[in-house]
């Protein structure tokens, strides 16, 4: 979420709390929740992710997609060129993004020792063998997302992790 969102959501100069901190180092589940509304659904309580980002996007599942009557694009975060807009309600106000509702590709974070080990570069494609011997998936197109600060870790939204019933900390292994 962007400064001036959070400012008239929350209130001018507002600071978001950490609830819960994610894997990725400085990023975090903040305490502070905001309303999804669009004409056919509304969202409650969906708890905003910090720090603070340059442009403020809601990044949601296809099935979700489906209930708020959007057509999302599936897209690299940040990607929102193009993309549906959403109204987020929050204690001090409210705001309308005419951009920024996207469902996140699928994507592996890792750091650049990492990268070179299993000798792939940032914004490659893999494949990913999951969901262990029940509902064992292949996932194509698995885009490769490298940085110093990253630690390893593949991102799917819960359609795909459902599909595999792939749970949080599951080994998942690259293909060659």
């Amino acid at each position: 979420m962007s400064r001036i969102h959070l400012d008239i959501l929350f209130g001018p100069g507002y600071q978001l709390h950490p609830y819960k901190y994610v894997y990725q180092p400085g990023q975090y589940a903040a305490e502070e929740t905001v309303d999804l509304v669009t004409p056919k659904a509304t969202f409650n309580n969906v708890r905003v992710l910090g720090p603070e980002r340059e442009q403020t996007q809601v990044e949601i599942s296809i099935t979700d997609a489906i209930k708020l009557g959007l057509n999302v694009p599936v897209r690299d975060s940040g990607d929102i060129k193009g993309s549906p807009g959403i109204t987020l309600i929050g204690p001090n106000g409210l705001v309308v993004i005419e951009k920024g509702v996207i469902a996140a590709w699928r994507h592996i974070h890792m750091n650049l020792v990492d990268a070179s080990e299993l000798s792939v570069k940032d914004r490659d494609f893999v494949r990913v063998q999951c969901g262990g011997e029940i509902r064992p998936i292949i996932l194509e197109k698995v885009l490769v997302r490298v940085h110093d600060s990253f630690v390893l870790e593949m991102h799917i939204d819960t359609d795909e992790a459902n599909a595999a019933m792939i749970a949080n900390g599951d080994l998942l292994k690259i293909m060659e």
